[in-house]
């Protein structure tokens, strides 16, 4: 009897897990995809009915969005969700900066070589992609500028996850959300800035082909800032 109520009870905990888990991803997703908006406040029964998700599972859900700052409470308001604004483009690229200036140093180190050559060739595809464009005298088409901003993330989250620590990972995902929301408004990928962001990213990439830390610390900085600059309007 004892043996099978505590298999009942890993399996209840396990169901918990899995449903925070799913209530989670449901809301990032929703949040990415405009469902919800940046600064908008929303309650608990509508996140239900948008995730279709139980109540408890959101009241569990809320401490976390409250502690990754993605909402917050106000008194007498309610539950609002984070909205873009100086000092959250400042504090997110900031949190980038320091993590990735210091990541590439280890990258440029100790990638497999075939890690870096895969970046190379994914980027310079995008690169040749859009010069045949424009030599056609055609705009950049929807799912170039898709595949563009999917390999712009790739090269991000492989020189983060090349570290091999959970909590740099775990951080640094929470951090690339608020960055993708100050995107949507800010800064998203597009024809403007695809080229000029392609070049920056083969500055990063062809510094750690060359093992070289110090340039590649130098060449995602200039990006990141970039970036930034691009999102606080001064670009």
């Amino acid at each position: 009897m004892k043996t099978s109520a505590k298999r009942d009870g890993a399996k209840r905990d396990r169901e918990t897990v899995n449903l925070r888990s799913r209530a989670y991803e449901s809301f990032t997703q929703r949040l990415l995809a405009d469902e919800i908006r940046p600064g908008q406040f929303i309650s608990q029964r509508e996140l239900v009915e948008l995730t279709e998700l139980p109540l408890g599972a959101i009241r569990e859900l809320i401490p976390r969005l409250e502690a990754e700052g993605l909402v917050k409470t106000v008194p007498q308001r309610g539950m609002q969700v984070a909205h873009v604004d100086l000092n959250l483009i400042r504090d997110a690229f900031q949190f980038r900066l320091f993590l990735e200036r210091e990541a590439v140093a280890v990258f440029a180190q100790e990638a497999p070589e075939a890690t870096i050559r895969t970046l190379l060739d994914d980027h310079e595809r995008i690169v040749a992609a859009c010069a045949e464009t424009e030599a056609e005298g055609r705009g950049i088409p929807p799912d170039l500028l898709k595949e563009a901003q999917d390999v712009d993330w790739a090269l991000h989250l492989t020189i983060i996850d090349t570290l091999g620590n959970a909590i740099i990972s775990d951080a640094y995902r929470v951090n690339q959300i608020k960055i993708r929301l100050i995107r949507q408004s800010k800064t998203k990928l597009n024809t403007a800035v695809l080229a000029p962001t392609m070049r920056e990213h083969l500055a990063i990439i062809h510094a750690t082909l060359a093992r070289d830390p110090d340039q590649a610390k130098a060449a995602i900085s200039t990006h990141i800032l970039s970036a930034r600059d691009r999102a606080i309007g001064l670009r």
